[in-house]
């Protein structure tokens, strides 16, 4: 028995220094490449930038991201009435939106945008959606604007929609707003 236990001792020492040997790399046999010489690459041409952007799809408008920005309120006393506004600016202080409410009590949408023809807001909402028509600013800002009456159901379903409402023009890039306090401060203002 001595003998088998030799003969296993030695099959297990030697299968281990085998399985060990396996576990080492062998060397690279691979020469190496002789350098060649560097070939630089002609500069690339720019490319010109499209014309338009593209807008993306979204199957429900609702779940598109919001317009980089932020709502600003600001509010006065005027001797022909109150005036208050929120104001949507982009990040770099550009006017886009702003809800008004006049002296003469009526609730005015501004889009800030250059327009030609006869162009129109159309505000989706989570509970619906209307299209106002928005004349050019007579004074020739570069806006168009669109007057509610104060408690135009409207106003409340841009208020209370879920996240956002959207702001569409025709030929302009889709705003995606958020209803924070400042809108409905806005509107209760005029109420």
């Amino acid at each position: 028995m001595k003998a088998s236990h030799r003969v296993i001792a030695r099959l297990l020492c030697l299968s281990s220094v085998l399985l060990a040997a396996g576990c080492i790399p062998a060397p690279d046999s691979t020469p190496s490449p002789d350098p060649s010489p560097v070939v630089q690459a002609p500069a690339p041409t720019p490319s010109p930038a499209p014309a338009t952007t593209p807008s993306v799809a979204f199957e429900n408008w609702i779940d598109a991201p919001r317009t980089p920005g932020d709502w600003t309120y600001s509010s006065s006393q005027l001797s022909s009435g109150r005036y208050s506004s929120a104001e949507y600016a982009a990040p770099d202080g550009s006017k886009l939106f702003t809800v008004m409410c006049s002296p003469s009590g009526s609730v005015v949408l501004q889009r800030w945008v250059a327009s030609a023809g006869q162009p129109a807001l159309t505000i989706r909402t989570e509970t619906g959606d209307r299209t106002l028509a928005a004349p050019r600013d007579p004074e020739g800002r570069q806006m168009v604007a669109a007057v509610l009456r104060p408690r135009d159901p409207l106003l409340d379903a841009m208020a209370v929609t879920r996240g956002r409402f959207a702001v569409e023009t025709e030929g302009k890039p889709t705003l995606y707003l958020p209803p924070w306090a400042e809108v409905t401060r806005v509107i209760e203002d005029c109420r």
